[in-house]
């Protein structure tokens, strides 16, 4: 089934591209919001996660979206794959009032609110009109009133006007790189994203979270460069790895020196996003000068 078809959401054309009209009356609310993003496969969904579970142990109400269509982003909160939005209201034919909570929002781990998107069949649809019935259907049932924490774990390596759109609701977009030209490359053009978006929307970058580095010094290096700071690190570590198989964050895993310094800067990490941080002007380079700027020896 092509979604499009069905999408209430106008579609328009910007410089030879098709792009969602978001609805600019859509708001969460309250809550504070963050939008993680990065390279494909760089760890935002055990960032995204790891960092729910810390706010909620500061006693936070957290809800944590998952933008991905392979709806994989909260199964270590829930223990399983979550049905997604998408499935549930193509169960009723789109009529969104036949819907119950429990047909689309799971409880995880410490009482964090696990939501999965979904995406649309490949090659059909927009990812942005996939967040906005998410949004939308929270909304409708009340579940934002409540909620003091929202984090989106946004599709990695797509910066087109779908998976930018929670970029809409976000007060703050966290990046997660790693100390290698690609992860930066990338990080570069999401940098490039958020600055477009900040023109009309409030979202202002929040900082960048090193993940899966012994070192930090070319993230450093080019965070000085563009106007951007590195606000965690954490490194290569086995224990994350086996938490992803265990289904379970680290939160849950048994302790370890190395574990409990990891789970003192997820923790550390939610309380300076709760104080607010600073919101961060950072401009991107162009993508040659960003090419002669990454020198690895």
């Amino acid at each position: 089934m092509n979604i499009a078809i069905r999408n209430p959401v106008i579609a328009r054309r910007e410089e030879g591209s098709v792009q969602v009209e978001l609805d600019p009356t859509l708001k969460i609310g309250t809550a504070k919001v963050f939008a993680v993003y990065g390279k494909g496969g760089i760890g935002k969904s055990t960032t995204s996660s790891n960092l729910s579970v810390a706010f909620s142990k500061l006693g936070k109400r957290v809800l944590q979206i998952g933008c991905d269509p392979k709806h994989d982003s909260t199964f270590t909160l829930t223990k399983r794959l979550a049905p997604t939005v998408i499935d549930a209201l193509e169960a009723v034919q789109f009529h969104s009032e036949e819907l119950r909570i429990e047909d689309f929002v799971a409880e995880g781990y410490n009482g964090v609110m696990c939501v999965e998107a979904g995406g649309p069949p490949a090659g059909t649809g927009c990812g942005g009109y996939v967040v906005g019935q998410t949004v939308k259907l929270l909304k409708e049932h009340h579940l934002l009133e409540d909620t003091d924490v929202v984090i989106f774990d946004v599709l990695g390596d797509v910066v087109c006007g779908g998976f930018a759109s929670p970029l809409q609701h976000a007060d703050q977009a966290l990046i997660v790189t790693a100390n290698d030209f690609d992860s930066i490359f990338a990080m570069n053009r999401i940098v490039a994203a958020i600055h477009s978006k900040s023109k009309n929307y409030p979202v202002r970058l929040g900082g960048v979270i090193a993940n899966r580095s012994a070192k930090t010094d070319e993230i450093d290096r080019f965070n000085a460069a563009v106007g951007l700071e590195r606000i965690a690190h954490f490194p290569d570590l086995d224990v994350v790895r086996r938490s992803r198989l265990k289904k379970s964050t680290l939160f849950e895993m048994e302790p370890t020196p190395e574990l409990i310094a990891v789970t003192d800067e997820y923790m550390r990490l939610a309380a300076h996003l709760w104080a607010g941080g600073k919101p961060l002007s950072a401009m991107p380079m162009k993508d040659r000068d960003l090419f002669e700027f990454l020198g690895f020896d």
